[in-house]
């Protein structure tokens, strides 16, 4: 079996794709990942997942590269990763006490092809946070290559208070749309792995 390519570096989609038994090769892509100007959160994650995938995909002819795109907005404004420290404590204390929406964006490609994608949304609600724990969790360093500064899976999970929708999607890579993607682009070797033997 010829392993999926993840055209991502991130360790938690690597753990989330290990988690399903689909064996993937990593190849990260390398584009700008900049929102343009009126384009909403959904439109923009499945650009970038797109532009990633279509990035790679030359470089691996033959093979299904999948690539993916996570943003945060609340009240209308997109966030992806913190600039830096500060930028991370204004994103922290702008989710503090309120319910934002989760947006991934995911797609399939073969090289020359013109792919398919989906995007995943989740809506999640942070609890209340005092300065304190705003610039305590800062500090840690987790959330500088999170979007929306925070990791679900990781420290920041004791500031969430709920979830609707996928977990998965939460952390970056939504486990549900990763096996339709594979399944409905017909790549069936992957998607449904042949169950070991006892």
């Amino acid at each position: 079996m010829t392993p999926l390519v993840l055209a991502s570096s991130s360790p938690r989609r690597a753990q989330i794709l290990q988690s399903l038994a689909i064996p993937f090769d990593i190849e990260p892509a390398h584009i700008e990942e900049s929102v343009r100007d009126g384009e909403s959160v959904t439109d923009a994650a499945l650009r970038l997942a797109r532009e990633k995938a279509q990035e790679v995909a030359p470089r691996r002819p033959g093979r299904w590269v999948l690539a993916a795109d996570t943003l945060v907005e609340i009240g209308g404004a997109i966030l992806g990763k913190p600039a830096d420290r500060a930028d991370a404590r204004r994103m922290i204390a702008s989710l503090a006490g309120r319910e934002h929406r989760v947006a991934t964006g995911l797609w399939l490609v073969r090289h020359g092809e013109e792919g398919r994608g989906m995007v995943e949304e989740s809506g999640v609600r942070m609890a209340p946070m005092s300065e304190e724990e705003v610039f305590w969790y800062a500090a840690t360093g987790e959330p500088d290559d999170k979007a929306g500064a925070y990791a679900l899976q990781g420290l920041g999970g004791r500031f969430v208070e709920a979830v609707h929708g996928s977990w998965t999607n939460v952390m970056g890579l939504p486990a549900r749309g990763v096996y339709r993607l594979l399944r409905d682009a017909g790549a069936r070797d992957l998607a449904l792995l042949a169950p070991s033997s006892p």
